[in-house]
């Protein structure tokens, strides 16, 4: 009867033991699943960029004049995400920018002062972009606002993506749409000012600007070494689209502002290549075309090679070459007439060829770079521009990504 007891007593420890290693186990995978569903952060993106430029076709003068330009730009980028019970991923992005510039043309603008308000500025452009992505259809679906704010424009803006992908995620198709509702403080140069009118602060006078936008990217892996992608993104504005303190010389001596008709198409087609040549060559191209109904075409094309140097880092060379025509109504200093319907003297949509080059250089470790574990890489770019109206400008920046 001892004996008896005794294996019942070790069968029951056994089948204990088993239930509770099969409970353990069972928890375990529930755990599993739980965290894997949590919401967790995929990505942090710290880029901090220093710009500079200058140059002699001041629009803000009428095509003559200091261009010249300083600029401290912070971008912080967060990406979140999780796991749903129907195992679709949700993704929250949230971007935080923030330029601060000092322009010495525009402090031109009132030249009577010893500095206007905005000779220098500081530009924020927030933005949240949520996605839905399902495994099992391939479809992705997203919408994003944002909002941008300077000393005298304001912006909100809001848009909607639907992409698919194919059974064997060798293609997708994608489409957005959105718009930018703006709105303008008329700020004209001091000279043109009504009468009693001190300066800009006196002017409370505002004028609208909207952009309603498209595009249409198709991507797809040729094959293990070429992965190609099309995009097309037309684009309609429609209202002030003048900048109010950009002055007009004519030939008669008179002084005006800009003039531009109050509506404008746009439709850029652009093509993109990558080529993976063995493991330590990437060749990355890219070709656009530009075309407007105020006159203006251009062509932009660009080549980017990553070089590996070792199995966590890279060198990346770049150069990138842009020629367009000038808008119908452009014209330099002092060649309107009067008669003319409308007028500018901006040299940025006016004709010209552009280089820009530089190299990137990039360190990515699995253990976090210089031994902190979440330092995913680090990234340091620095260009040249250079364009034939004679502006030459400066970039350099640094980004410090944490996954």
């Amino acid at each position: 009867m001892k004996k008896l007891l005794i294996a019942i007593g070790l069968y029951f420890s056994i089948y204990a033991s088993g239930q509770a290693q099969t409970l353990h186990d069972f928890r375990e995978k529930v755990k599993e699943n739980y965290k894997s569903r949590k919401l967790k952060i995929e990505e942090v993106n710290f880029v901090s960029s220093y710009y500079q430029q200058d140059g002699n076709n001041s629009a803000v003068t009428g095509g003559i004049g200091t261009e010249a330009l300083f600029n401290i730009g912070n971008s912080l980028d967060v990406t979140v995400s999780m796991v749903d019970k129907k195992e679709r991923k949700h993704t929250l992005n949230g971007q935080m920018n923030i330029d601060a510039y000092t322009s010495a043309s525009s402090d031109n603008i009132d030249p009577m002062t010893f500095s206007g308000a905005s000779r220098s500025d500081v530009h924020v452009y927030p933005s949240l972009t949520y996605s839905v992505e399902n495994p099992e259809t391939g479809v992705t679906k997203s919408f994003g606002i944002n909002t941008s704010y300077e000393y005298d424009y304001l912006s909100f803006g809001a848009n909607l993506g639907l992409a698919k992908i194919s059974r064997d995620n060798n293609t997708e198709l994608a489409f957005k749409a959105g718009a930018f509702i703006d709105r303008w403080q008329i700020i004209l140069p001091y000279e043109l000012r009504p009468a009693g009118q001190r300066d800009d602060d006196d002017n409370e006078t505002f004028s609208p600007r909207n952009t309603f936008y498209g595009g249409l990217t198709l991507s797809r892996i040729v094959n293990k070494n070429l992965q190609v992608l099309l995009t097309v993104e037309p684009s309609y504005q429609q209202g002030f689209l003048s900048t109010p303190f950009h002055r007009v010389y004519f030939a008669d001596g008179s002084l005006s502002t800009e003039k531009l008709p109050d509506s404008r198409i746009k439709l850029p087609v652009g093509l993109r290549t990558s080529y993976f040549l063995g493991d330590r060559f990437i060749f990355r191209g890219f070709y656009r075309y530009y075309v407007d109904d105020w006159g203006m075409k251009g062509h932009t094309a660009s080549l980017e090679v990553p070089i590996k140097l070792s199995p966590f880092s890279s060198i990346s060379p770049f150069y990138r070459f842009n020629r367009q025509s000038a808008v119908d109504f452009f014209k330099p200093y002092g060649e309107h007439m009067t008669t003319d319907s409308f007028y500018t003297s901006d040299y940025d949509i006016s004709g010209f060829d552009s280089h820009f080059m530089g190299f990137g250089l990039r360190k990515s470790t699995p253990g976090g770079v210089f031994g902190i574990q979440h330092l995913n890489a680090i990234e340091l770019r620095a260009g040249y521009y250079i364009r034939s109206t004679g502006l030459n400008s400066g970039i350099g920046s640094i980004l410090f990504k944490l996954k």
